[in-house]
């Protein structure tokens, strides 16, 4: 009979997975509720018509789609099938599909939900998310994402206090990060003195690279591209600042003097650095003119948290939308957002040693079998054990006592217990320490002293 296997791209979680990645959500949880963030849930599938159109042509196509229950053919024509158009067949026969973010179906959830909500709303989100991708290293079909969103409101000390939370997760998770920051309304100024405001898009794409292949070659790509040699001069001295932070937009200020979007965005930018100054950010926070991130979807504050000592991508990113629910017919909604990437996270904590042993809650106390007498005295002393917070369990049958210590040892169960005849007799606990061998003749209540240390 051949082995079961489950589909590429997605992945079984052990024991010691689930202890090291909950340990991650719970850090995450609890800076949120510090913070005043309530937790809300959305549903698995949403309507595929919530989906679809929301993500770009290459997001559509990594939806996974749903058959409809029962008779899917139902409403597609002889001559539709014949045609073979997947697209609409799989528009007539699929009506609901799996979430590919937490944005989308917070952005429904508001609208349905608005009339109970208080504005501003503070809500966090941690549940998997599923796309149609092509696996690879660190690219998986269903992972989690940890979403931090503050809407219905414009003030900028939401920018700052989401900066906190970034700062305040890694300090306890003891990953050293720099956070990257940007604005939207800087790029803007940039095409806008290049006097290419209506190519920002294609200017971001090939700066955004710049820490990758370097200068001479950003500048190739913008010139393929179809850029002038004018607008690649006045470009380079605006991607090429270097300095402290207020530095750069001291420089910054004096190369978008013409530009009243630019002058915003560096507003904005000095404002959030000035009220981080005085709240004693633990992290390196870097203005980086090359950071580009989700430029159609984003409008003010941009950031990206890159792990120091780790190579690898971003593992958390974020900023500021104008219109979250102006995707289903709702304006003018203002919101800032982050994200933790919980899997890269991970894979950088696991690099670095740094998950705690304590996290794997295994059994703290394991009780040999010795037969059915010594079993129905001991049900009620575990269950007291169980009670003063003890992990506690019962071999469930008399196998071999090698058998059983085996088993134990193989958890890694730092205490047995044995209660023969002889224990029964005395109403005492046998306790062995398997890391020592020392054993020692207790009572019920020196068990939970010993252990409950």
């Amino acid at each position: 009979m051949q082995k079961p296997t489950i589909p590429k791209g997605m992945r079984d979680f052990g024991p010691i997975e689930m202890a090291r990645r909950n340990y991650i959500f719970n850090t995450i949880k609890d800076v949120y509720a510090i913070y005043g963030f309530s937790q809300i849930e959305t549903p698995t599938m949403e309507n595929m018509n919530t989906l679809m159109g929301k993500y770009g042509e290459e997001g559509d196509r990594l939806l996974f789609r749903v058959l409809n229950s029962g008779d899917f053919f139902k409403g597609v024509s002889d001559e539709e099938l014949i045609g073979r158009n997947t697209v609409l067949f799989s528009n007539k026969a699929c009506e609901k599909g799996l979430r590919y973010d937490l944005t989308v179906p917070f952005a429904r959830y508001v609208v349905n939900h608005f009339n109970e909500l208080s504005m501003p709303f503070r809500r966090y989100q941690i549940q998997p998310v599923w796309r149609a991708d092509r696996p690879q290293k660190g690219r998986y079909r269903e992972f989690y994402q940890c979403d931090a969103d503050i809407i219905g409101s414009d003030s900028l000390i939401n920018e700052v206090e989401l900066i906190q939370i970034i700062d305040d997760v890694f300090c306890r998770l003891g990953i050293n990060v720099k956070i990257h920051l940007n604005n939207r309304k800087i790029l803007a100024g940039m095409a806008e003195v290049a006097g290419e405001q209506d190519r920002i898009v294609d200017i971001t794409v090939a700066i955004d690279k710049l820490e990758k292949i370097g200068l001479e070659n950003v500048k190739k790509e913008l010139r393929e591209k179809g850029f002038s040699e004018n607008t690649i001069q006045t470009l380079e001295p605006l991607i090429t600042l270097d300095g402290s932070n207020n530095e750069k937009l001291e420089r910054l200020g004096t190369l978008l003097q013409n530009s009243e979007i630019g002058q915003k965005g560096i507003e904005e930018t000095r404002y959030i650095l000035d009220r981080l100054d005085v709240v004693n950010i633990k992290n390196e926070i870097l203005v980086d003119l090359s950071l580009a991130r989700g430029l159609s979807y984003y409008t003010g504050a941009i950031l990206e948290v890159k792990a120091k000592d780790v190579a690898m991508g971003s593992i958390t990113g974020g900023g500021r939308y104008d219109n979250l629910t102006g995707i289903f017919g709702m304006q003018g909604l203002s919101g800032v957002g982050i994200s933790f990437g919980a899997d890269r996270i991970y894979d950088v904590m696991q690099e670095l040693n740094l998950f705690p042993e304590e996290q794997l809650k295994n059994t703290q106390l394991m009780f040999v079998n010795f037969g059915e007498d010594e079993t129905k005295f001991l049900l009620p002393v575990i269950a007291q054990i169980r009670k003063a917070g003890i992990r506690t369990e019962l071999y469930p049958e008399p196998a071999k006592m090698k058998k059983q210590m085996a088993h134990a040892d193989s958890l890694n169960i730092p205490f047995v217990a044995l209660v023969g005849s002889e224990e029964l007799e005395h109403k005492k606990i046998n306790i062995k320490n398997m890391k020592t061998g020392e054993q020692n003749l207790l009572s019920v209540e020196e068990v939970i002293t010993l252990i409950g240390i």
